[in-house]
Order: C-alpha cells, then sequence, then structure tokens
C-alpha cells in the first residue's frame, strides 16, 4: 500500500517530544518467583530470548497495560510506596510480556523489583513480601531502538520489532518508506510488537510511526536514522528518538 506523505501530518523528530511529567498511577507489583534475575525468555511481545535481558533485565510483563501487544516496549517508572524498604526513585521497567497476578498491572523480574529499594536488604524483605503497592508513570528511559527480526530474509521479507517506547502515545501504526522517492508502504502488526512486511522497499529506509492518544489525538514522526539499504536479520539500528508526549 503507497501512501503520499503530503497528506499526513509529519512531525520531524530530531530532538525530545517533551511535555510536563505525567502523573503517577497507583496500583500493586509482584515478580516472576520462578525466573533467575531476568524475566523470561519468550514473552508475548515477540523480543525473543532478549526480552529476558533488554534494559539490562529490568522488565515486566503487563495485564490491561499489554493491551494486546500495543504496550509492548513502553517504558515505566514503578516506584514501591513502602517508606521503609522502597527508594523515591524506584526503576525504570519496559514491558516485554503479558501476564496478571494478584491485583496487579506488573508482574516484574526479580532483579526490577529488587531494584525498587534502597538497600540490598531492604530488596530481600521486598521479595519476601512477594506483592507490594506501587505507583507508576510512562517514562522516557532510551532511544526507540530496531531489531530486525531473525527470520528476516533480505530483500523479500522484513520484521521487526520497536523497543523502548515512551511518553503517553501508543504506536498504532508503522510504515517503511524509501528515502529516494519517498513511496511508503503501511506494516503489518503480526503480534505484540512485530512489524513485517514482504517485498519491502529498497535502499535506505526511513521509518513513520504513528502516535495515537486516548483523546483521539494523533501524530506522526520521522525518527533521525534511517534502516541502512543492506540491513540484516538479527541487527539493531537507533532510530536517534526518544518520545515523551
Amino acid at each position: 500500500m503507497a501512501l503520499s506523505l503530503r497528506s499526513l501530518p509529519i512531525l520531524l523528530a530530531t530532538l525530545f517530544l517533551r511535555t510536563e511529567a505525567s502523573t503517577f498511577i497507583h496500583s500493586r507489583a509482584a515478580y516472576y518467583p520462578n525466573s533467575d534475575e531476568h524475566g523470561t525468555d519468550v514473552g508475548a511481545c515477540g523480543f525473543g530470548s532478549f526480552g529476558a535481558t533488554i534494559n539490562g533485565g529490568d522488565v515486566s510483563a503487563a495485564s490491561a497495560l499489554y493491551r494486546n501487544g500495543v504496550g509492548c516496549g513502553d517504558c515505566y517508572q514503578v516506584r514501591c510506596t513502602n517508606g521503609h524498604y522502597c527508594s523515591d526513585k524506584g526503576v525504570t521497567v519496559v514491558i516485554t510480556d503479558s501476564g496478571s497476578g494478584p491485583s496487579t498491572d506488573f508482574i516484574l523480574s526479580r532483579r526490577a523489583f529488587g531494584r525498587m529499594a534502597q538497600t540490598k536488604d531492604a530488596a530481600a524483605s521486598l521479595l519476601a513480601l512477594g506483592v507490594v503497592d506501587i505507583e507508576y508513570r510512562r517514562y522516557p528511559n532510551k532511544n526507540i531502538t530496531i531489531k530486525i527480526d531473525e527470520n528476516s530474509n533480505y530483500p523479500y521479507y522484513l520484521a521487526f520489532v520497536l523497543w523502548y517506547q515512551q511518553g503517553d502515545k501508543d504506536i498504532t501504526a508503522v510504515q517503511l518508506c524509501e528515502t529516494r522517492n519517498f513511496a511508503c508502504k503501511l506494516l503489518d502488526r503480526s503480534y505484540g510488537a512485530v512489524w513485517t512486511t514482504t517485498s519491502p522497499p529498497s535502499g535506505p529506509l526511513s521509518l513513520r510511526i504513528l502516535l495515537s492518544g486516548e483523546d483521539g489525538d494523533e501524530s506522526w514522526i520521522v525518527p533521525v536514522n534511517n534502516i541502512p539499504e543492506n540491513w540484516k536479520a538479527g541487527e539493531t539500528y537507533d532510530t536517534g528518538v526518544q518520545i515523551d508526549v
């Protein structure tokens, strides 16, 4: 499906797109009881084995926040509210999986759960509790990153995931565009954070990412960096942009 860029409201993203910090929402969090320090090697977002160690292993499964995969890759600041054990900073996590616990929005990796604490002793106490009251908000963390799926086959089939989504809006559509003639193709969301296309455009490729808010507001952003012409399965490419809108 070819689309004309002239028909789209485009927002060039060369720096952080910033608004006032979002307010905290109260909830509860648990952790993966049968895992090691990191998350799980297989998650519902399509991140593969790297989903266990992305963001240094500070990852989480989400229940309602997963939203049929739209929430994959979102970054949240999560901090527990017990002043005896918990730090004011908390931990910044990336959503990599879908899961639910006892009235919880987050199921953190053991590492992330413990990092909400003030000290190592306090972390042990938090882990002993198992489920704690928390507050959370969407939070900028790192540049949005493209990870080419291992099953991609240059130049016939391209699949990739997007890591480190921030801000209060969701990525609801992605276009892949030829940088030479600006012909664009709308990609399919396969599942989770996986976007795919057969017969991808040729040459260096740029993305157009549609951000949608709950209020119906939508805007397209154009990452600073392109996907190189000879992209390779398994490679990662930094878009050069963080989003906080």
